[in-house]
């Protein structure tokens, strides 16, 4: 079966990883499915080659392709309007607050909107004016103003 592999098996193959990119997204499987159209348009102008060397031709691109776009992205990352959006402790970061409860050994309570965020900082008394300067997961660090 492998021995029969045409340069149409591999396009097949490149549209199914294509089209597996739309219900699984991540720039995984784009780049595998760019892979195989290219093993598959290489076997066009060489139909001779085994199996073996499409399944290598394919591994190498595919890891190399994938590993290119990961740099590509870390050199370059998305721009975006809203950077906090799935980040939710990191949009208050930079706000200001007045305490209803007391910090005490410097861990205290602080309501944001309808949420209770676990605070930490300097020991201060309810009523005091504070400005959160970091998110650390569900940990505000705060400031006394």
């Amino acid at each position: 079966m492998l021995e029969q592999l045409d340069y149409w098996h591999w396009w097949v193959i490149g549209i199914v990883l294509i089209m597996l990119e739309l219900f699984l997204p991540g720039a995984f499987f784009l780049w595998m499915g760019i892979a195989a159209a290219l093993v598959g348009i290489i076997l066009l102008v060489a139909p001779d080659m085994t199996w073996q060397s499409q399944f290598i031709i394919f591994a190498i691109v595919s890891v190399v392709s994938i590993a290119v776009w990961r740099i590509y992205l870390n050199k370059h990352p998305i721009a975006t309007d809203k950077p906090t959006l799935n980040r939710r402790g990191e949009q208050y970061v930079g706000r200001e607050f007045t305490l209803a409860e007391p910090v005490v050994n410097g861990v205290g309570k602080l309501k944001v909107d309808d949420t209770m965020w676990k605070i930490e900082g300097d020991d201060c008394e309810s009523g005091t004016k504070i400005k959160i300067i970091e998110a650390d997961g569900a940990v505000l660090k705060i400031e006394v103003l």
